[in-house]
């Protein structure tokens, strides 16, 4: 009789420590996920100015396009939060898809290795962010779920556990408008 009191508090302890251990392996994987974001999004940036300064070598009176591009690319550099990168990404996809679109009425500039070299790496680079979103949103959908559901979300309340955004690169009726591109 003396036994079952010790082995419920026991296993008490047990699940605290396996929930709250379960929380910071998940709140970490998510923190290793969005760096992983991070980085693929610094490549994207580091590569934007170079393709830029190759498209104005034969494009030089597309000026608001350049400028748009850079002015887009700043504000995805400076945003805060995951919303805000949010938005400032999917400006900065839009106005890319404007320059692809520039680059189409020079075939001077199509042939140009450079710019197929920068076109084929932006490329790549654009594969493996959505890869990286794609992790992240898994990582933080399961750390969330393990947040909400009970009774793990009176453990997660007690320690600071609370849900997590998801990256989203484009809403849905974004997604679904046609491309304008005007000169």
């Amino acid at each position: 009789m003396i036994f079952i009191p010790i082995i419920l508090l026991v296993l008490v302890a047990v699940w605290l420590i396996s929930t709250y251990n379960g929380f910071v392996v998940l709140k970490e994987r998510t923190n290793n996920a969005w760096s992983q974001v991070e980085i693929q999004l610094k490549r994207r940036y580091d590569l934007i100015p170079n393709l830029v300064n190759t498209v104005k070598g034969y494009a030089t009176h597309e000026r608001g396009t350049f400028e748009k591009i850079t002015q887009a690319r700043t504000a995805a550099m400076g945003a805060q939060s995951i919303t805000d990168l949010s938005i400032a990404e999917n400006q900065l996809s839009g106005t890319l898809k404007t320059l692809f679109a520039v680059a189409e009425n020079y075939p001077e500039l199509k042939a140009d290795s450079n710019f197929k070299e920068l076109q084929q790496e932006l490329s790549n680079t654009e594969s493996k962010i959505a890869f990286s979103r794609q992790f992240y949103n898994d990582t933080v959908q399961k750390y969330n779920v393990k947040v909400k559901v009970f009774p793990n979300s009176i453990l997660a309340g007690m320690f600071n556990f609370y849900q997590l955004e998801y990256f989203n690169l484009e809403d849905e009726k974004e997604a679904r408008k046609s491309i304008k591109v005007e000169f």
